[in-house]
């Protein structure tokens, strides 16, 4: 009859433990963390490119930034998909519609062809007076010396 008591929990059963277990937790958090600081860097918009260095300030993070790149050959990115000059300026406006930002961003190479890269600013400018919204140029800012 003791052995029927301890399996259902009378007097003489084993004492029940509530305590969690945080170890484990604290495991799987910083592997969390650690995933998320590798993959934080990748997450950001647009095409890899050597932006030109200036004396300007940092922009301030927006949550879904509409990023257009131009590279050193002269191609042109809307996020990372590859567009020619011309489908830009045809498909541009309706996609920055679709997309519903307030802020455009030209990410231009240093070394990219100044008349790809003037196209692609002239019709970001123009769908941006359109629509009524801001674009900007991405720099890197010039080290202090």
């Amino acid at each position: 009859m003791t052995s029927s008591r301890r399996r259902r929990g009378g007097k003489g059963g084993l004492p029940v433990n509530a305590e969690i277990n945080v170890t484990s937790l604290i495991d799987v958090a910083f592997t969390l963390l650690v995933i998320f600081i590798i993959t934080a860097p990748m997450l950001q918009g647009g095409l890899e490119v050597q932006l030109p260095r200036a004396q300007i300030q940092p922009i301030t993070a927006q949550d879904d930034p509409f990023i257009v790149s131009v590279d050193d050959e002269g191609r042109v990115y809307v996020g990372e998909t590859p567009v020619t000059v011309e489908e830009f300026a045809e498909a541009f406006p309706q996609l920055f519609r679709a997309a519903g930002v307030q802020v455009i961003y030209v990410k231009g190479d240093e070394r990219a062809l100044y008349g790809e890269l003037f196209r692609v600013l002239t019709t970001v400018a123009r769908t941006a007076q359109e629509e009524g919204v801001r674009w900007a140029l991405i720099g890197e800012p010039e080290s202090v010396r």
